[in-house]
């Protein structure tokens, strides 16, 4: 059943001179200009594979079931969002982890209330023509003294700390690579499309249109690299939207689910929702295998030890003065409540 955020439409006692049918018109006209004023949310989004429960949400009527009037709002830099968020021009953001840091290192108070939804989202994928199925090919190719790989990532993001971290694992020197630094996700497709890099490090659907339609090799993942719950995106919101909004952001977080599940349960339908809102640069195969293939259920509560580590790694290569404990940047209790609740249903 529909709830209205922190509204109340009241009641009014009927008096006898007044009719049954206009003090019904009267109320039913004042409540529902009181939710619309209250209700329009604006929600900032990149276009990887975990925007996917918003985008089907959106689409399938999932907010309008909470009362919510949600506009999405692209973003192109994901750096972006924390300023947008800063000002007032969206409601909620939807961010790499590492930017949720950022924002509360540079005195931007949000918080990292979710998930944004989906898991094993980053994979690294290497050109056919490279020979290498796995990040421990990339030593013995640097041992064999051939050119240096040229690996595409988003400097200070996740999709550059997944390498870092893989190379860490497997002995790896990362002087021995060449990183090339993009602030558009969607130029880093074109980049390895176009064989302008041998390594991309980036997200789903794209890399799993790269494998399915180009033949890229598939190295690593989040999922393989850190943990199962170490999330891409987390959703964002200002304290203040948190502590003085709370009905709204609930609702925003039921939406999400309530798409994820459609994800979860019927694929297909999502995938036929989210070409309706043309929303991924991508064939509706290639998006359904993208979804078939994550290695859990969409869900929403984030590994935050796992988070944590990452962090700490931004801090020891400089990209922040000092690393802030999960315990600053997640509240999940909102979130953990919702899905528990779900889970019963």
């Amino acid at each position: 059943m529909p709830h209205v955020p922190a509204l109340a439409c009241v009641l009014r006692r009927v008096t006898k001179s007044v009719s049954l049918a206009a003090f019904l018109t009267a109320t039913v006209a004042s409540c529902t200009s009181a939710i619309a004023a209250e209700i329009d949310v604006k929600v900032g989004h990149m276009v990887a594979q975990d925007m996917a429960p918003l985008f089907v949400a959106k689409e399938s009527g999932c907010f309008d079931k909470y009362g919510l009037n949600v506009t999405p709002v692209f973003f192109p830099n994901p750096g972006d969002q924390n300023a947008a968020l800063a000002g007032g021009a969206i409601t909620f953001g939807t961010i790499p982890f590492t930017l949720a840091y950022l924002a509360v290192n540079n005195g931007v108070p949000i918080k990292a209330i979710a998930g944004a939804g989906g898991w094993g989202i980053q994979e690294v994928v290497a050109q056919p023509g490279t020979g290498l199925h796995s990040i421990a090919d990339i030593k013995a190719y640097i041992k064999a003294g051939k050119p240096p790989l040229k690996i595409a990532v988003l400097q200070g993001d996740t999709l550059e700390l997944i390498m870092r971290s893989a190379f860490q694992e497997d002995g790896i020197d990362p002087a021995k690579v060449k990183f090339v630094y993009f602030d558009d996700l969607l130029a880093m497709v074109d980049a390895f499309r176009n064989d302008q890099v041998d390594i991309l490090s980036h997200i789903k659907p794209y890399t799993t249109d790269m494998e399915m339609m180009h033949g890229a090799q598939l190295l690593t993942t989040s999922a393989d690299t850190w943990s199962l719950h170490t999330p891409n995106t987390v959703v964002a919101v200002l304290d203040k939207t948190l502590t003085k909004r709370p009905a709204v952001v609930r609702s925003y977080l039921e939406g999400l689910v309530c798409g994820a599940n459609i994800i979860n349960l019927t694929p297909q339908k999502a995938v036929d929702l989210l070409e309706k809102g043309h929303y991924y640069r991508v064939p509706s195969a290639v998006l359904l295998q993208a979804l078939k293939s994550s290695p859990a259920p969409v869900s929403f509560v984030s590994d935050t030890a796992s988070v944590q580590k990452v962090v700490n790694e931004m801090a020891s290569l400089g990209y922040i003065s000092e690393a802030a404990t999960k315990h600053q940047i997640f509240d999940q209790t909102m979130i953990e409540s919702i899905q528990k609740a779900d889970l019963k249903h």
